[in-house]
């Protein structure tokens, strides 16, 4: 029995040791693509890593397009939609959580009914929306279709129903209205989803490219996906390849700065948040 358990043991960390390592390999070829000088990735294409490494690239990337604006476009995008989701998709879940109103699970059914819907399909009436509140090309354009999530609306809720209803009763007694009993009750009680909402939310808008690219004309408000895209198709040939790699990590690093100083909070965050019905 004990041998049986350690040959699962043994084949479930091998099994997860390949996941892991095949997840690694197009990033280990990327850097080292980034990593070498044109006339060597010229003539040893086959040739995974050099023996003389060279930054070079990261520079050329760096001064070839205007990085440090697509940052600062994709920080500002970043942060103020999740920061608007918290509050929408807070209020929506504490309404639909706690207060008894006509055709509640029917209104809740329908608004989930986002998450079933493709993104492509709602390109076209919120290109239409903002291009008649004249938003086209702008930070504001970017970040309003994204004001609600469906996604985080029944995460939260489902986070509120776990609050004893005592707590709630008891913080009405102390004076505590609506918005009290929100914040000082249930946000506090249910951090670890909001950790975990959060982190779902950075790493999928930092990497959102087909909105960005439809909505946004100029590179005063293109964010990194879009800048890297539009970067690439001037960078033609062999030799270029390392600067578009160059370019690449330039996008990536920060995502993988953040996973490598929260890892611990960002596992913990889903482990500790068991969804109920």
């Amino acid at each position: 029995m004990r041998l049986g358990r350690l040959v699962q043991d043994g084949l479930t960390c091998l099994g997860m040791s390949g996941l892991a390592f095949l997840w690694l390999v197009p990033f280990l070829w990327i850097f080292a693509t980034a990593v070498k000088s044109p006339q060597e990735l010229g003539s040893h294409m086959a040739r995974w890593f050099t023996l003389h490494p060279t930054l070079h690239n990261f520079r050329e990337a760096w001064d070839s397009a205007p990085f440090p604006q697509y940052y600062l476009n994709t920080v500002l995008v970043v942060v103020g939609i999740v920061v608007i989701q918290f509050i929408t998709a807070t209020l929506a879940a504490y309404a639909f959580a706690k207060f008894p109103f006509p055709f509640r699970n029917l209104l809740f059914g329908l608004f989930l009914l986002q998450m079933m819907l493709p993104a492509p399909v709602l390109i076209l009436p919120n290109f239409n929306t903002i291009k008649f509140l004249g938003l086209v090309d702008t930070r504001t354009g970017i970040v309003l279709p994204y004001v609600a999530s469906a996604f985080g609306t029944f995460f939260l809720r489902q986070a509120f129903l776990q609050i004893p209803q005592d707590l709630d009763d008891a913080a009405r007694i102390d004076g505590c209205n609506v918005l009290q009993r929100l914040w000082y009750v249930y946000v506090p009680l249910t951090r670890p989803f909001y950790t975990a909402f959060g982190l779902v939310a950075v790493i999928f808008h930092w990497n959102e490219f087909l909105w960005p690219l439809i909505v946004t004309n100029t590179p005063s408000s293109r964010v990194l996906t879009v800048g890297l895209a539009s970067f690439s198709q001037f960078s033609e040939g062999a030799p270029q390849m390392a600067v578009i790699a160059a370019g690449t990590l330039i996008v990536i690093i920060p995502l993988l700065l953040a996973f490598v100083l929260f890892q611990r909070q960002f596992i913990d965050s889903f482990v500790r948040t068991g969804i109920k019905g």
